[in-house]
């Protein structure tokens, strides 16, 4: 019998469905880094992107019987991921439609200073970091999540578009978009004008 680090991730799955818990598990340990990057970009948040993470795994454990082998068990777990992510994110509008901007729950309310040695180089990176964070938060979920998926995740187009439920021609044009939105708010950010006022 091969080791758990030596089969592929159809074989894990073939075996988790014939009740072999492990299998499932040696998944989980090989996508959840992955997987936590991907929703942490999309959430902005590590405890969001935790909870998107734990509620992927679960979803995808329920749904295993529906996964198809021809796809990369990967992009086919971010495509649950997205989900949750988005409704993670609609759950969240309507608190904030309830409760107003002042939610604790919000990534600004949540981010928190990282001790570091060279402060000047923190402050810089985790500035630059804030920037990028807000202008993806602007971005409407139609471009966000392809760039996401391509440009941090690295997914080709064709993955993407799996995920996503679009033609990789499609991701492409969305990527392209998403990127011309993202620098022109990088560059209002950077602007004389956004330190005034």
């Amino acid at each position: 019998m091969t080791g758990d680090a030596d089969s592929t991730d159809a074989e894990l799955v073939g075996r988790a469905l014939k009740g072999d818990d492990p299998a499932f598990t040696q998944l989980m340990r090989r996508h959840k880094a992955a997987l936590f990057r991907f929703a942490q970009r999309y959430t902005g948040n590590a405890d969001a992107a935790y909870d998107v993470v734990q509620e992927s795994f679960v979803a995808a454990w329920k749904a295993l019987d529906r996964y198809d082998g021809r796809r990369s068990f990967g992009v086919w777990l971010r495509s649950i991921a997205l989900n949750k992510a988005r409704d993670r994110a609609r759950r969240l509008f309507v608190r904030r439609l309830v409760f107003g901007q002042s939610d604790l729950d919000s990534p600004e309310a949540r981010r928190q200073a990282d001790p570091q040695v060279d402060a000047e180089a923190t402050l810089l990176a985790r500035e630059r970091r804030q920037a990028l964070d807000a202008a993806l938060a602007q971005l409407p979920a139609a471009l966000k999540a392809p760039l996401i998926l391509t440009y941090f995740e690295g997914l080709s187009q064709q993955q993407a578009g799996e995920v996503l439920g679009l033609t990789a021609k499609a991701v492409e044009v969305r990527v392209y978009r998403a990127r011309q939105r993202l620098a022109q708010l990088l560059a209002l950010e950077d602007s004389p004008e956004s330190d005034e006022g």
